[in-house]
Parts: structure tokens; C-alpha cells; sequence
């Protein structure tokens, strides 16, 4: 599998998935993962997520919606988790290998091109 920039994923599109693809093994996902900021392997290998603190419940919200666009429109799904009002969670995998694809790094590429207001 082919390591590729922040901006080469986020210009690509999800493939749907419903088995058979094969999962990044852990040498690759620690390649890939290099090139998006601030994002971690997770789950032995089988998950990446990003944490955030925002600004207020609303400002969390309004994050998680924009996120929610993204995904439907790649038809892959993260975890969202909000935590004590402002700390949001992404995480990503893809449910129908058990691990990571291609897809996952997409989704996590686009989701840092949304605005997000940060706790100051």
C-alpha cells in the first residue's frame, strides 16, 4: 500500500467495503499515520483517533455535525465521543476488516479540513 500525504487523502474518496479488503498491517499504519497531525494508533493496530478541546458544548456540537457530513458523504462512519462537555474524540476504523484501510486515513484527512473552534 502506497503512503500518501495529508492532501492526496483528502483528495481521494472512500471505497465502499464490505469485507475482503485487506486490513494496513502495523508497519504500514505507523507510515501513514506519520503524515496526519496529531492523529494515534489505537487498539493494537486496528484503530486511529484524535482528540480536541473546544470551547464550549456548542462549539462540540457543531463539530460533530460537520463530522457527521463528511462521513455520510464517504459512507464511513467514525466513534465520536464527547467527554465533560468539551473533549471530542474521532475514531476511526473500518468495522468490515477489524482494522484499518485506506478508507480511515481519507475520513481522518478530511475531518482535519473542518473548522473548529478551540478552547482558548
Amino acid at each position: 500500500m502506497e503512503i500518501l500525504s495529508c492532501d492526496q487523502l483528502a483528495a481521494k474518496k472512500c471505497v465502499p467495503c464490505e469485507g475482503g479488503v485487506p486490513k494496513f498491517s502495523p508497519e504500514q499504519a505507523q507510515e501513514q499515520i506519520k503524515q496526519l497531525d496529531g492523529w494515534e494508533i489505537t487498539r493494537n493496530h486496528e484503530r486511529i483517533r484524535k482528540s480536541w478541546v473546544v470551547k464550549n458544548f456548542l462549539a462540540a456540537m457543531s463539530f460533530f455535525e460537520k463530522v457527521a457530513q463528511v462521513s455520510e458523504a464517504e459512507a464511513h462512519h467514525p466513534d465520536l465521543h464527547l467527554v465533560q462537555y468539551r473533549n471530542v474524540t474521532v475514531e476511526l476504523w473500518t468495522h468490515a476488516i477489524g482494522g484499518l484501510s485506506e478508507n480511515d486515513f481519507i475520513c481522518a484527512a478530511k475531518i482535519d479540513e473542518l473548522p473548529i473552534d478551540l478552547k482558548a
